[in-house]
């Protein structure tokens, strides 16, 4: 019997060419692993009304983590059209199903590394090492939404002053998306990013937010940061606002080390984090609970080049990299890393995103070469 068991969901677009790759790192690592495959994506939402069925959350239930990666998401109105003309019409509504993961698993930690591995023509600066701690089941991605916007819910929110102008409108033109944020959330999205800083011996804590305008949300995030860094006295804690944090991230990125911010400003975050060492085939991501954990590459399914093996599977070798760290594999997980750094430092194998002509599967093996 394997010593692990992996839930393997490829998803669609490039995320099946991707996790191919990874699987081709994985195998030459030699990691005592069974891969069970799951069902997840655009295919399954078409045929099902459901991009995540039940029998992959019952997998899931059933392995130690997942790897994942890249699944298509489209807005409510293109997502209704593409159903199955027997489904249409029949109340489903497409909700993304790595969202939907994150909620259900309490997967309440989104970790992102943001790191420049010299050689990489794409390298906004080769120093750049930071690392994004997101919180990924509350704020903005909650899914607490309504359009039309009901008059119950209308007329409770008229307790506050500012809400009545709004009925000036129809209600059937009125959308609502909420932020809906908790104590226990905002302190432990924190906790997971001390944590890491004081593992890791990392300079300081940024905390991102925007309590100047967002005053009830965006306090309890930054009062909360405040509670935890207590414990951490030997790691400064920084507090910025979103829109002058992404400024200073371009202007100066090294003096920045640990990020923190809630699930949409997280997300915006990552990926000009990202951004800043190669882009998103660089970018690899870990959603982390209490005892399960789910890792991916942060970029969509591309279906432009689906089926081209175009795309730089990098960012989901890293993602596998994260796996290994979260399951023990330290020695396999740095191995993994290494052999990704050197391959970039080279610069012999490149995909097109580096102006290279390597394919996804040369790049998958000029890294296992290296392991």
């Amino acid at each position: 019997m394997a010593k692990y068991r992996i839930a393997w969901l490829p998803g669609d677009g490039v995320g099946k060419e991707v996790m191919e790759a990874a699987r081709l790192v994985l195998d030459k690592l030699q990691l005592d692993a069974q891969y069970i495959h799951g069902d997840i994506g655009w295919d399954f939402w078409i045929s099902e009304a459901n991009a995540l069925p039940d029998r992959t959350i019952k997998l899931l239930g059933e392995t130690d983590c997942a790897l994942f990666g890249a699944i298509t998401s489209k807005p409510k109105d293109e997502a209704d059209k593409e159903l199955a003309p027997q489904l249409r019409g029949k109340g489903h509504s497409y909700f993304s199903p790595i969202v939907r993961l994150r909620q259900e698993l309490n997967l309440h930690t989104n970790q992102r590394p943001c790191k420049a591995y010299k050689g990489n023509p794409l390298n906004y600066r080769d120093d750049i090492d930071l690392v994004v701690f997101r919180e990924n089941t509350e704020g903005m991605y909650g899914g607490v939404e309504f359009f039309p916007l009901p008059q119950s819910v209308f007329d409770a929110l008229c307790v506050h002053p500012k809400m009545k102008k709004f009925g000036e409108n129809p209600l059937s033109e009125i959308a609502l998306s909420t932020r809906i944020m908790t104590k226990k959330g905002c302190e432990s999205i924190n906790r997971q990013a001390f944590e890491f800083a004081r593992k890791f011996k990392r300079r300081s804590v940024t905390v991102v937010d925007k309590p100047n305008v967002l005053r009830e949300t965006g306090g309890l995030m930054i009062k909360a940061a405040r509670n935890v860094a207590k414990d951490y006295p030997e790691i400064p804690l920084w507090e910025t606002n979103i829109d002058a944090q992404c400024m200073w991230l371009i202007k100066n990125p090294n003096n920045y080390d640990v990020l923190v911010a809630e699930n949409m400003f997280g997300d915006i975050l990552s990926d000009l984090c990202a951004q800043l060492v190669g882009g998103l085939g660089f970018a690899c991501a870990g959603n982390i609970g209490d005892n399960y954990a789910v890792f991916e590459p942060t970029h969509g399914s591309a279906p432009k080049y689906a089926g081209m093996y175009k795309v730089n599977p990098i960012a989901t070798i890293l993602s596998a990299k994260m796996m290994l760290d979260w399951l023990g594999e330290v020695d396999k997980g740095a191995r993994l890393e290494n052999a990704v750094a050197e391959v970039i430092s080279e610069g012999k194998v490149r995909t097109y995103d580096m102006d290279g002509k390597a394919t996804t599967i040369d790049m998958a093996k000029a890294i296992a070469e290296k392991v």
